[in-house]
Order: C-alpha cells, then sequence, then structure tokens
C-alpha cells in the first residue's frame, strides 16, 4: 500500500515537473536534504539556549563546559554533513537530470511525426531543449527543494514552539500563512507576465534566426537597415517584457518579505506583555526571539523560490508538449509481398485544413519508374512524405506489397527507401561522411563506390583533401549541383528497394542531369521507383505518369498516351517547349 502511494507520488512529479523517474526520486531527495539542513541550522539556538538557561541558574560548571564543546563540535558536524547531502543532492543531481531532459526530448523529436514540426519552428524548439532544460537545472538545484525544505522544516519546528508557549507561537507564525498566501494568489498574474516574456524571446530568436539566414537575399535587396530596425523593436520588446515581469514578481516577493518581518516585531511586542503580565518567563521570550531570526531566513528565500516555481510553469508546459506528443508505432515485423506502392483513396489535409489530397487513387509498381507530375501545389511532394509515413493520412491506406505502411515502425519502413529530397540537408563534415549516412557501416570504398554513381568525383578530385574535404554548414562550400549529388550518392549507397525522387535532379546542369539519369537507370533495376518533377524531360521514359492537379489524380498512364489526351501532361509538355524557344530580346 504505501508502496503503491510512493509511486504514485512518484508518477505525480514526474508529470507536474516534466522529469524522469529518478529525476522525480532525486527532487524528492533533495527536498528531504533541504529539511534536514534547516533543521540542523535550528541545533546551534537550541545550544544557546541551554547555555543561557544555565547562566540564569548559577553558571556553568566543568562538566557543562566539555557538554557545551561536545555540542559546537557535534553542531558542526551535522551542518557540515546535511550541507555536503544537500549540495550532493540538489546540485549533482539536477545536473544529470537536466541531460537526461535533453536526450528524452531529442530522442522524442525523433520519434513524433512531422506534422508536430509543422506547427513549430527551429528557434521555438532549441530553446525548448537548451533553455528551459537550463532553466529546470536552476529550478532544482535552488528553488524547488529550498522551497518545500524549508516548509517541511519550518512546520516541523512550529509544531514545537507551541509545545513551549502557544501565545508566542501563534505571535511568530501568524505571518507565514500571510506571506505565502500573497505570493500564491500572484500566480496567475506572473504565469501572464512570464508567457509574455517567453513569447517576446522566441519572437527576438526568430528574428536573429531568419537574419542570419536571409543576409544574402536582405544585402540583394538593399533590405538589411530595415529588417535591422525591425530586429532592434523585438530585442526592445524582450527588454521591456524582462523588465516588467521582473517588476510584477518584485512587487509581490517584498511585500510577502516586509509581512514576514512583522513576525519579529509581533513576537517582540507580545513576548513584552506577557512579561509584564507575569505569564512568560525570560528565557522562553529570549528563546522566542532566537528561533524567529532563525526561523525567517530560509522562509524569506522560500518566498523568492515559490515565485520562481510558478514561472517554472511555462518552461514546464512547453516540455510537456513534446513529452506528451503521441509517436509513431508499428511492428517491426515486415509483412510485405514485394514492393508495390499503392494509394488507396487517400486524403490528407496540412494542420487540419483544406485537403491537399483528394480521394487519390494509383499503384507504383516494383521494377517501374512512375513519375508524378502536375502544377505547383498539386500534391506532388505530399503523395511522397505520405509513402514514407513522414506524415499520416487523414482517410484511406497506402500499402507497400500489401503491408498497411500505418502498422509499421517507421524506421522499420524508412530502411526500404532510398530517399533524394528537393531540399538538400548536409552536414559540416567531410564528403565521405556525409555521403555515408545512407550507410553507417559503408567502407571508404563502398562509400566512394557509390559517390562516382552519382557524378561526385567530379568537385570532389577537385578539393585540397579530396574525398576528406570538409564542405561546412549544410555544404556551403559547394554548389547546388555539387551538394544535391552528395543527396543522390546516399541514395546510391543505401541501396534500398524503393526509391522516392522529389526534384533530384533540380539543381544540376544538362550534362550533369544526363549522366545521373544513366546512373539511375543501373540503380531502379527490379525497385520501386517513384519520381517527382517539373521537367518533363526528366520523366519523358517513365513508365507511368501519375498527373496531379488540385489534389487529385486527374490522368495516369505511359507518357505518349498521355500526350494523345491532350490533358495536364500535354499541357505541361507543349509550355515547357515553348519555354526553350524564349530568348532575350
Amino acid at each position: 500500500m504505501i508502496k503503491r502511494k510512493l509511486k504514485g507520488m512518484i508518477k505525480r512529479i514526474q508529470k507536474k515537473y516534466a522529469l524522469s523517474e529518478q529525476g522525480a526520486k532525486d527532487l524528492v531527495k533533495g527536498c528531504l536534504a533541504c529539511v534536514y539542513q534547516n533543521i540542523a541550522f535550528m541545533f546551534p539556538v537550541g545550544l544557546l539556549y541551554f547555555l543561557v538557561r544555565d547562566l540564569m541558574n548559577g553558571g556553568v560548571s566543568e562538566r557543562g563546559n566539555l557538554f557545551y564543546l561536545m555540542g559546537c563540535l557535534l553542531g558542526i558536524g551535522l551542518i557540515f554533513l546535511t550541507t555536503w547531502f544537500q549540495y550532493n543532492a540538489t546540485y549533482f543531481a539536477t545536473y544529470v537530470e537536466s541531460g537526461v531532459r535533453r536526450i528524452t526530448l531529442a530522442e522524442k523529436l525523433r520519434k513524433i511525426p512531422l506534422s508536430f514540426f509543422g506547427k513549430k519552428d527551429l528557434a521555438d524548439l532549441t530553446s525548448t531543449i537548451m533553455a528551459d532544460c537550463t532553466f529546470l537545472e536552476q529550478s532544482f538545484s535552488h528553488f524547488i527543494p529550498e522551497l518545500f525544505g524549508a516548509m517541511i522544516s519550518t512546520t516541523l519546528i512550529a509544531i514545537n514552539l507551541f509545545f513551549f508557549d502557544w501565545r508566542m507561537a501563534l505571535a511568530a507564525l501568524w505571518v507565514m500563512p500571510v506571506a505565502f498566501a500573497i505570493v500564491g494568489f500572484s500566480s496567475r498574474i506572473q504565469e501572464y507576465f512570464h508567457q509574455k516574456a517567453m513569447n517576446a524571446k522566441m519572437a527576438c530568436a526568430d528574428g536573429i534566426q531568419e537574419c542570419i539566414e536571409t543576409l544574402r537575399d536582405l544585402k540583394a535587396n538593399n533590405a538589411e537597415l530595415l529588417y535591422l530596425n525591425g530586429l532592434e523593436k523585438k530585442i526592445r520588446a524582450v527588454e521591456k517584457r524582462a523588465i516588467i515581469s521582473e517588476f510584477g514578481l518584485a512587487a509581490f516577493v517584498v511585500t510577502a518579505s516586509l509581512i514576514l518581518k512583522l513576525g519579529i516585531a509581533t513576537v517582540a511586542l507580545v513576548g513584552s506583555v506577557l512579561l509584564l503580565q507575569g505569564t512568560l518567563d525570560i528565557l522562553t521570550f529570549f528563546l522566542f526571539l532566537l528561533v524567529v531570526s532563525r526561523l525567517y531566513d530560509p522562509l524569506q528565500g522560500a518566498l523568492q523560490n515559490l515565485a520562481a516555481v510558478i514561472s517554472t510553469r511555462t518552461n514546464i508546459a512547453r516540455m510537456n508538449e513534446i513529452l506528451d506528443h503521441p509517436v509513431q508505432q508499428g511492428t517491426s515485423e515486415r509483412s510485405n509481398k514485394g514492393y508495390d506502392i499503392v494509394f488507396d483513396h487517400v486524403h490528407f489535409a496540412y494542420r487540419g485544413g483544406e485537403n491537399v489530397l483528394k480521394d487519390v487513387s494509383f499503384t507504383a509498381k516494383q521494377g517501374e519508374v512512375t513519375a508524378l507530375v502536375g502544377p505547383s501545389g498539386s500534391g506532388k511532394t505530399t503523395v511522397s512524405r505520405l509513402a514514407s509515413r513522414f506524415w499520416e493520412v487523414d482517410q484511406g491506406k497506402i500499402t507497400v506489397g500489401g503491408m498497411d505502411i500505418s502498422k509499421i515502425d517507421p524506421e522499420v519502413l524508412l530502411s526500404l527507401y532510398s530517399i533524394v529530397f528537393q531540399d538538400v540537408i548536409l552536414f559540416d563534415n567531410s564528403i565521405l561522411e556525409n555521403i555515408r549516412i545512407g550507410k553507417k557501416d559503408a567502407t571508404d570504398e563502398e562509400v566512394i563506390a557509390a559517390a562516382k554513381l552519382a557524378n561526385c568525383d567530379e568537385f570532389a578530385e577537385r578539393l585540397p583533401e579530396k574525398w576528406n574535404s570538409r564542405i561546412g554548414e549544410n555544404g556551403c562550400a559547394l554548389s547546388g549541383g555539387e551538394r544535391q549529388r552528395i543527396s543522390i550518392a546516399r541514395a546510391f549507397l543505401k541501396n534500398a528497394p524503393i526509391i522516392l525522387l522529389d526534384e533530384a535532379t533540380a539543381s544540376l546542369d544538362v550534362e550533369n542531369e544526363t549522366l545521373i539519369q544513366t546512373a539511375l537507370s543501373r540503380l531502379i533495376k527490379d525497385k520501386t521507383v517513384l519520381v517527382i518533377a517539373h521537367r518533363m524531360r526528366t520523366v519523358a521514359g517513365a513508365d507511368k505518369i501519375v498527373a496531379l492537379d488540385n489534389g487529385k489524380v486527374v490522368e495516369e498512364g505511359k507518357p505518349e498516351q498521355l500526350l494523345k489526351m491532350n490533358g495536364v501532361y500535354a499541357r505541361m509538355v507543349n509550355l515547357q517547349t515553348e519555354s526553350q524557344k524564349w530568348t532575350l530580346a
């Protein structure tokens, strides 16, 4: 029964503060450590009380001197041990927990559907993993353990004070509920201020990131000054919100602290009256003066900590938004027979808006090249995202070899795919390591062989360190076509049975496009190939064309058949043929 209650308490702490199970246990240990430390700091007060009592009763004997000497040594030892325990239970444990939180958040992001990222921007997610976890680290090393430690230890000491004199105890303790109520009732106001400050910080972070990413375009359009003026307003907004937030916090905390200090005055006043009436002895009066001088110190810090804990709710909510988001799941057992991709009456909409795909049905057969064509916004890229389960369909079903992809673990499913995206993402590493992402255990020889198939040797051999040359952040040292060839080399290296090509040759010149298409023809033998292209010459040799318009399949068949139909495909071919005749006047 007790174990079940303890487990339930740990679960509630995990949820409330976005902690791991071990982190929740460490938080409880930290709170208890602060209780022990606060009680240990009261030990000298008790020792001083007995010393004054002995002095008032005629002095201290030799035996008494030894007692107080040993008591001093014991007090120093208790304070040292409890402080050491408190330091380890709060600071060291929370550093470990903040690392666990960051890793847990990153792992969760890896499993969350890409639809989640459509609602978030990079600066926001980065801030959650880095800044919010840092704030969590500060909260669990400074704020929460000390808050609950002060509250529990004060409660225990307060109970003992009533045994000495209930009137003096009330005079000392009445300020506590009033002070905590002032800070507690301000929680909504503080959350509001903190949320506004957080929104201002996110807007500023987005603006800075956007400025850095678009600097080339800003320079090209002489728009730097205009943009920086807007960015300065966002920075000033952060400053303004920080001041308002701090003022809102200080107004309540300072007021509560002043109320708390009144306790010393009421103890002195009530004690003086009782002394004059002869109903209180001087020793008890002295005891209460000693206790309240020490009692209010941790409580004053607790008031500040309570305000800080209230402020953490916004950060914890941001972390829980990630931790509570449903992940894509499925069996790791594949049941596919072959690798035909079948779209069966598929409907899909981004963010619950208007449908991007409407009742889409077609089959991309194994051993054939199926090309998706259509005007911009017709849903071609969405089809490739759904086929690889980057997004989940709203209605209908997608199968690979008869296997429903919504029932398969995403990582198991993606082991069947080699994907070349329209937007290439590279890492600040060597050419070899960027290609090796396609197959982590590949040898250098295998990587170079795949690179040559993608015609990467043409530029790699010209670089100072050849294949080991670093290519900068997102391949900034390479041209667009060179970056795309590295992406294609990854697909060659992975050599999966299904190939998705989303504008794979869009950044290549005619010569390299021809070379890549020749290489692709060797790669796609007996594989399922789904190609998205705007250049009609790229898909002219496809086995099947699926034409999309306004999210619907309007035509499908062989290229020559669709040309005779004089529909969407024929119109696109004619328009591109006409555009090739265009010249500068």
